[in-house]
C-alpha cells in the first residue's frame, strides 16, 4: 500500500463495505415475517408465489457474493486489478439502481408504517447509497484520477 489518502480511504471503505452487505442480509431476512409475507403471499397463484421467492432467494445470493467477493478481493480491488474494476463497476451500478428504484418508483405511501419502518427505510437507503459510492468512487479514482 503507498501513502496516497485516497487508497488508505479505499482500503477501510472496501472492508467496511464488504461488511455492510451482511448487514443488508440482516435485515432482508426479516423481511418476509416484518411485512406478512405469509398472509400477502397467499393471494398469488402458486406459480407467482414460488417466483418471488426465487428472485429473492437470487437475491440474497447475489448479496452474499457481492459481501463475499469484496472481502477476498481485497487486494485485488485496491490495486484496481481489471477484472476487479469490472465487478466494482458492476456492483456500483447495482446498488445505484437500488437507490434510484427507490427514489422514483417507491412511493413513501408504499412503505409500512411506524417509526422502526422508517428508520430502516432511512438507514438501509444511506447503506445502498455509501455502497454505490464506495464501488463507484474505486472506479472513478482508478480508471481516471489515478492515471491523470
Amino acid at each position: 500500500m503507498t501513502d496516497y489518502p485516497a487508497e488508505r480511504f479505499f482500503d477501510a471503505a472496501l472492508w467496511l463495505a464488504g461488511a455492510g452487505h451482511f448487514v443488508i442480509l440482516c435485515a432482508s431476512f426479516q423481511v418476509p415475517s416484518r411485512l406478512a409475507w405469509k398472509k400477502d403471499l397467499q393471494s398469488l397463484m402458486p406459480f407467482n408465489r414460488k417466483l418471488l421467492w426465487v428472485q429473492s432467494g437470487f437475491t440474497v445470493l447475489t448479496i452474499i457474493a457481492f459481501g463475499m467477493l469484496t472481502l477476498v478481493l481485497h487486494q485485488e480491488l485496491l490495486r484496481g486489478d481489471r477484472a476487479a474494476m469490472g465487478l466494482a463497476c458492476f456492483v456500483g451500478v447495482y446498488w445505484t439502481s437500488r437507490v434510484l428504484v427507490d427514489a422514483f418508483y417507491f412511493s413513501h405511501a408504499d412503505w409500512p408504517k411506524g417509526l422502526a419502518f422508517t428508520a430502516g427505510h432511512i438507514l438501509l437507503t444511506s447503506l445502498f447509497t455509501s455502497l454505490a459510492m464506495t464501488y463507484l468512487g474505486l472506479v472513478l479514482w482508478h480508471w481516471w484520477l489515478r492515471r491523470a
